[in-house]
């Protein structure tokens, strides 16, 4: 996919009454000495109602006999917010009366057109609880290349998502993630984690 002419071509001001995916808001509340303090943060207005948890991301790894071994599938994707490309893991909010599994299943489906089964995921994780509430949960999703359905996979992208799907080898992700980052790409810091765990995995265990 060609992203040249991706860019921001304005930032301005706007309030969270005008907003439709997110708000800021103020928290009043004691610290550890028991002394009143404020504290700003935004949240998003998407959160299914009852519900602890926005959405998943997906660690879908598929186990092919190549030389390389398992290898990630991972996504490019324009990200305005940081004026870059991203390269990151599928994700996706949760739906209402959904399972995290499903949620897990129909995002990897929709997003890179792969069929996959949800293993097991990690426990409710908080993206940055200085600055906001959000959060997701870490779905590990296995792809079986040898399903017919998983030979020519076909995406199911909503109005206005442009994402290209490629995979990287496991076994070398941090190297592959800083080249990637040499070329003038952003990072998720979840991709970014899970790359650093392999390689610490691999040095000390």
């Amino acid at each position: 996919m060609d992203f040249s002419k991706a860019r921001v071509t304005k930032v301005e001001a706007l309030s969270s009454s005008d907003a439709k995916w997110v708000k800021i808001q103020k928290i009043q509340y004691q610290d550890v000495e028991d002394k009143p303090r404020d504290w700003e943060f935004a949240s998003r207005t998407t959160r299914v109602p009852g519900s602890t948890c926005d959405g998943v991301a997906i660690l879908a790894v598929l186990n092919d006999e190549s030389p390389e071994g398992p290898r990630i599938l991972l996504q490019k994707q324009f990200r305005p917010p940081v004026g870059k490309v991203c390269i990151e893991i599928p994700a996706g909010l949760l739906d209402a009366d959904e399972s995290i599994q499903t949620c897990a299943e129909r995002e990897l489906l929709e997003e890179t057109g792969y069929i996959g089964t949800a293993l097991h995921h990690s426990p409710l994780m908080f993206n940055d609880p200085g600055f906001c509430n959000t959060n997701v949960i870490l779905v590990h999703v296995a792809v079986d290349l040898e399903d017919p359905r998983n030979q020519t996979p076909k995406t199911q992208l909503e109005d206005g998502e442009f994402i290209e799907t490629f995979t990287l080898p496991l076994k070398t992700l941090d190297k592959e993630l800083a080249r990637l980052v040499d070329e003038g790409y952003a990072l998720d810091v979840r991709l970014e984690c899970v790359a650093t765990g392999i390689a610490l995995a691999c040095q000390y265990l």
